[in-house]
């Protein structure tokens, strides 16, 4: 595998899987499983109601649409990465600030866009508390953070430097 897809594939793969599990375990206080979880993001395809009705095969569709976000997130900073080189000679501060962006990307216009029609400024209140969690705190870390490591890891900035 080239230094792209190991970048793209593992920064994907652990934003998928950190960002999941903060959600199912902030929310698991308010009742949240593994399954509503998936539903919920299968929701702003389908709607609310028909997500809860689709039982697993909805939560499985909405595990699949946040890996395919999560990938096309780390597709995104991979690519941005070959021509800003601050993005993989600062992996840690471009991380951080990635992951808000993500968040508020997600929030000021996937959301109001999907089947949720989501308020873009809903996000502000931080309530219930879990999304505080999930959202401007947990985002960084656990959406940006591994993607721009994986990509500093992986596929060094292929800029040349000159003096």
């Amino acid at each position: 595998m080239s230094g792209m897809g190991k970048a793209i594939f593992w920064g994907g793969l652990w934003c998928g899987i950190l960002d999941f599990m903060s959600a199912v375990t902030a929310w698991h206080s308010r009742g949240a499983t593994f399954m509503s979880v998936g539903q919920s993001i299968a929701a702003g395809l389908l709607g609310r109601t028909e997500a809860i009705q689709g039982g697993w095969r909805t939560a499985l569709l909405g595990v699949f649409l946040h890996f395919v976000i999560a990938f096309g997130a780390a597709t995104t900073y991979y690519v941005a990465s070959r021509g800003i080189a601050f993005l993989t000679e600062h992996p840690v501060v471009a991380g951080l600030i990635y992951g808000e962006l993500v968040f508020l990307f997600m929030n000021m216009v996937v959301l109001p866009l999907s089947a949720l029609h989501r308020n873009p400024l809903a996000w502000t209140s931080f309530s219930p508390w879990p999304m505080l969690i999930t959202g401007p705190v947990g985002h960084p870390f656990l959406v940006g953070l591994p993607i721009a490591l994986a990509t500093a890891k992986y596929a060094r900035s292929t800029r040349l430097h000159t003096a």
